[in-house]
């Protein structure tokens, strides 16, 4: 078959192919644009027989993991989507990646399906003429595609179609109306370290992305290497629920159990030892090519392992505060605000707020001021190291409420209290859950969440410490209350 001199009968004859498979499809565009041809592997079925479930709605949700450079956004986004928007030219997709290369890359290779020649002959597919943009286009038919990165905007789009579909028969003939694809929507070191902007990914993906479908029903491919203990797979696991009729979780790794490659063609097994040996790739040996997450650093206090709460009213026995100043140039005053609860038989501790930050005390005190009236609090434990005497004396000045201000020596050293007090941190602290919207909040929680038990955590101890200079506060001056 000469590909560039096809026929109208030759494309119609070949759109029903198209429309019939998946890998065809690919085949033949990869074909066409690129001039070789799509070298195909057992794993490429057994992905297209997963969306073709997608695509007759036995599933809600598809989560891929399988290994970098395996074909996944070709397969999974690029093809996938252009095909369902020939099909269906009023269908609506929403494309989304951690990467804005990797998102214009993909919308670009789908807008080259669409707007080809033989794109136009085999579907009538025709993209609007005022619509050219590579993060979002429509076709004349009302159907398009959105793509976007996943700190991006979302709004203002929606994912499949709004049609009540009640008729058996509709039900049975129903045309696929498009979906939500997630490709590799955490970034590996966000995710190996379970961070705030990998929590932050779950966050947006369950209370915002969600929403974007046009119906209950509309589906979630999600592909991506595994890299963390706490990833898109993971939340998906814990939302949907490994044993989900609705929900497929299809796990590729690089080399079965058997000694087995899954592409012998890109990776034989000489290769993967060497993937597995290698100083450039055996750290991300097991997540991105075993599929097997794993926390790669030790992490004390994983954002996945801390709780969050709105902060109540009622059952307060005291309303406290904590002070670390700063030791040296470029560490930070970090303050942390708790009310502690009694309720239930249990003693909690609400971190209410913070002021974390590298300013001078004469800029920080009346923050810290400022908060100590919001949260009404009552005593403030200060560090009496040289700058903890000067915090004193500043909020002595502006002090024109009750609180007390307790000045201390700390005779533990900073490593030892962490190691000391950091499990009752986890066990008994909840976090204010508006805590990003607060004035240095996300600072604090960045560096609270990154501190690695082995790392250097430059500049980085100062919340973890002065979170744990609040639970030997509380245990120290709170002992005879019972602890859940």
């Amino acid at each position: 078959m000469n590909f560039d001199e096809l026929t109208r009968d030759d494309l119609l004859n070949v759109r029903i192919k198209c429309d019939d498979d998946l890998l065809y499809f690919t085949r033949f565009w990869f074909k066409v644009l690129k001039g070789s041809k799509f070298i195909v592997a057992p794993h490429h079925v057994r992905i297209c027989e997963s969306i073709k479930r997608i695509e007759d709605y036995e599933l809600e949700l598809l989560n891929i993991n399988i290994p970098p450079r395996f074909s996944k956004t070709e397969l999974a986004a690029v093809n996938f989507i252009a095909r369902g928007i020939g099909m269906n030219p009023s269908a609506n997709f929403l494309y989304i990646t951690a990467s804005d290369e990797l998102r214009a890359q993909t919308s670009v290779s789908i807008r080259d399906i669409v707007s080809h020649p033989y794109f136009k002959i085999m579907y009538g597919v025709e993209l609007k003429k005022d619509q050219n943009g590579k993060n979002l286009w429509r076709t004349n038919k009302g159907g398009g595609l959105k793509t976007a990165t996943i700190f991006g905007q979302v709004t203002g789009f929606g994912a499949g179609q709004m049609i009540d579909h009640n008729n058996e028969l509709d039900d049975y003939i129903r045309t696929f109306e498009g979906c939500i694809v997630l490709d590799d929507v955490n970034k590996i070191d966000d995710s190996g370290q379970e961070n705030v902007n990998n929590a932050k990914v779950s966050r947006i993906i369950f209370n915002t992305i969600l929403s974007r479908k046009n119906s209950k029903d509309t589906p979630i491919i999600n592909i991506q290497q595994r890299a963390g203990l706490s990833d898109a797979t993971e939340g998906f696991k814990n939302h949907y629920g490994v044993d989900n009729q609705k929900a497929e979780f299809l796990v590729m790794p690089v080399v079965s159990e058997d000694g087995i490659p899954l592409w012998e063609w890109k990776h034989n097994l000489e290769d993967i030892e060497f993937l597995r040996t290698s100083d450039a790739t055996k750290n991300v040996f097991e997540t991105q090519y075993m599929q097997v997450p794993v926390n790669e650093k030790a992490i004390l206090l994983p954002y996945s392992v801390l709780k969050f709460a709105p902060i109540p009213d009622n059952d307060i026995i005291a309303n406290i505060a904590i002070a670390d100043p700063a030791d040296g140039g470029g560490d930070k005053l970090s303050v942390i605000f708790l009310r502690l609860v009694y309720a239930d038989n249990k003693l909690r501790a609400y971190m209410t707020d913070v002021v974390h930050s590298n300013k001078g005390i004469e800029s920080n005190a009346p923050r810290v001021m400022d908060r100590i009236r919001k949260w009404k609090t009552e005593r403030i434990f200060i560090e009496k190291n040289g700058v903890g005497v000067a915090l004193v004396y500043q909020l002595n000045n502006l002090n024109d409420t009750d609180c007390r201000l307790q000045p201390y020596n700390e005779k533990m050293n900073k490593d030892a209290k962490i190691n000391a007090f950091y499990e009752f941190v986890q066990s008994h602290f909840i976090i204010n859950e508006a805590w990003e919207t607060m004035e240095d909040f996300p600072a604090y929680m960045s560096d609270l969440t990154s501190y690695e038990r082995d790392g250097d955590n430059k500049h980085k101890k100062d919340a973890i410490d002065v979170a744990c200079a609040g639970a030997k506060a509380i245990k120290t001056n709170y002992s005879s209350m019972l602890f859940g």
